[in-house]
C-alpha cells in the first residue's frame, strides 16, 4: 500500500477518488466503480458511501458522479495527479511481461499534458496483445483513468518513422519522456 493510501484510508478509496476526478463528466454504477477500480463490490459501496458523506461524490438515481462544486476538488485533483501511484520503473516492468520491449514513452496524463495524442507509446517485438490489454487495464485501475496508448512492432514503428507518419511525428514532437529506450532514439530538443 502506498503512502497516499494510508493518508486517504485505503487503496480502494484512492482508486475510486481517481476514477471520479479523472473522469469528471462520467456517471458510474456501483458495479462499474468496483470493476474499474479492480476492487470487490462491498468495499466499493462502502467507499462510495464515505465519499458521498464527504461531499466529493454525489448519487443520481442508481449512478454516482463527481460533485464538481466540492470546494477542495482542485487541491485533491492536483495532489492525486502529482502523486502518481506507479513509478516509471513499475510501468516498464508491468508492460515488459507482454513481449520484447524496445521503447516505452509516456506523455499525456503522466506529464500533465491533456492535449497529447497518447499517454503511452509502446514499441516491441512479439507483443502479446491480450496480455498487454490486461496490463494496461491494471495500470488504468491504479491511475483511475482510461489511458490512450499505441502499440507498434519495431519494424512497423521504424517504417512509420521513415515515412514521417503523422501520429508518430505528433507524439515525438510533443512533450514526452522515454522511460525505456533500446532503440537509441535521441531526446527531442526543447523549443
Amino acid at each position: 500500500m502506498t503512502s497516499i493510501s494510508y493518508i486517504f484510508g485505503g487503496e480502494a478509496k484512492v482508486k475510486i477518488m481517481r476514477l471520479f476526478i479523472f473522469n469528471p463528466s462520467s456517471a458510474f454504477s456501483a458495479s462499474e466503480v468496483a470493476d474499474r477500480a479492480k476492487t470487490n463490490s462491498a468495499l466499493a459501496r462502502r467507499e462510495l458511501v464515505g465519499l458521498i458523506k464527504a461531499g466529493l461524490v454525489k448519487k443520481r438515481g442508481k449512478n454516482f458522479l463527481l460533485n464538481r462544486t466540492y470546494p477542495y476538488l482542485p487541491a485533491i485533483g492536483n495532489f492525486l495527479i502529482d502523486a502518481n501511484p506507479l513509478s516509471e520503473k513499475e510501468i516498464v516492468k508491468k508492460i515488459s511481461t507482454a513481449g520484447n520491449l524496445k521503447l516505452v514513452l509516456i506523455s499525456g496524463i503522466f506529464l500533465h499534458n491533456p492535449d497529447s495524442r497518447v499517454d503511452i507509446l509502446i514499441v516491441g517485438d512479439h507483443m502479446r496483445h491480450g496480455k498487454l490489454h490486461a496490463t494496461m487495464s491494471s495500470i488504468e485501475a491504479e491511475l483511475g483513468k482510461e489511458l490512450r496508448y499505441a502499440i507498434f512492432e519495431t519494424s512497423d514503428f521504424q517504417y512509420r518513422m521513415g515515412i514521417y507518419d503523422k501520429l508518430i511525428r505528433d507524439i515525438l514532437d510533443s512533450e514526452h519522456k522515454k522511460i525505456f529506450n533500446k532503440l537509441g532514439l535521441e531526446p527531442v530538443p526543447a523549443t
